[in-house]
């Protein structure tokens, strides 16, 4: 099922392209300067475009990808025109960007079969949106028709407890919590089994989101996927990074320390609607490899969508009306 699903139609597609109007404006605004009064791709043209990638915040290392790949095109049909090259770009955009597993895009909040509950553990620093994250994603699911649970193992911070407790009434979606200072792998253990003696269709697993060391922050989550895999060897089913658009490169060097620390299957990038720096989706998911399975563009539990990558490059590059 593709990006207009069940769950998706017109309403969340305008949302997308209201949500990405910075980053457009800007984005589109550099490439549109870049090549300004050329009729042809030559190297002043393919120079101003690596400029404007950079200031968009996709990065040095995936815009140099870009310009190699735009480069071979441009050697190989001999001529092409600045109004080719936005279609070229578009293609090339696309093309780095990582496809989710068939069986575990979210498309329609769907799920695989034979994994029920279906985990999935939360990972990210304070302050990127994990917690509301969450909360937005149990609204999905229960829409959807799924039972779902959640389990409040971020045990150092009050308010992370308070915060999804708040999105469990909001939702009607039972929560596994304890006091704070509780172990997180203990509490993770007790919702995993709750949600296997409820029978529940999904079971989510917040966890702390502290600016660990390396070491402690791999041991931590570590241990919480031991526990888990006692109840469920499989699981969790997938572990989803949580980062802050806004942030721009900030939000690349938490991606290398979550991912050197757990095997992270999946991205959520938030805060898009807020800042023109929405270019670093592309950095992120080129750098890693993985793929970028929802965005946040807006506050509304709406405007957590799940990602389709010619959408999102489609909205990139379309004009306001």
């Amino acid at each position: 099922m593709g990006f207009f699903g069940k769950l998706f139609g017109k309403k969340e597609k305008e949302s997308l392209d209201q949500g990405l109007e910075k980053t457009k404006e800007g984005f589109l605004g550099k490439i549109t300067r870049a090549i300004a009064g050329k009729s042809t791709v030559d190297s002043e043209v393919l120079d101003n475009l690596e400029e404007a990638l950079v200031g968009a915040d996709v990065g040095i290392e995936t815009t140099v990808a870009l310009i190699e790949r735009i480069e071979a095109r441009v050697a190989k049909d001999k001529y092409i025109s600045t109004t080719e090259l936005n279609s070229i770009l578009q293609n090339e955009l696309q093309n780095i960007l990582v496809d989710a597993p068939e069986d575990n895009n979210y498309s329609g909040f769907d799920l695989p079969s034979g994994k029920k509950p279906f985990v999935i553990m939360v990972v990210g620093v304070n302050g990127v949106g994990k917690t509301t994250t969450i909360g937005k994603l149990a609204h999905h699911f229960k829409a959807a028709g799924k039972s779902v649970m959640l389990g409040a193992a971020d045990t150092f911070r009050a308010a992370a407890v308070d915060q999804l407790t708040i999105w469990s009434e909001r939702t009607g979606v039972p929560i596994v919590k304890k006091e704070m200072g509780s172990d997180p792998a203990s509490v993770a253990f007790d919702a995993v089994n709750s949600a296997v003696a409820k029978n529940a269709d999904v079971l989510i697993i917040d966890t702390a989101g502290r600016l660990h060391t390396k070491t402690h922050l791999m041991e931590e989550l570590t241990k919480i996927k031991r526990v888990v895999q006692k109840v469920i060897p499989d699981a969790p089913h997938d572990v989803l990074l949580v980062l802050d658009g806004s942030t721009g490169q900030n939000a690349i060097e938490q991606a290398k320390h979550f991912t050197a620390a757990t095997d992270v299957s999946g991205l959520v990038i938030t805060k898009l609607d807020g800042t023109a720096k929405g270019g670093v989706v592309l950095a992120i998911a080129h750098q890693f490899k993985i793929p970028v399975k929802f965005i946040g563009v807006g506050e509304k539990v709406e405007d957590l969508l799940v990602f389709n990558k010619t959408e999102f490059v489609d909205s990139l590059f379309s004009l306001s009306k």
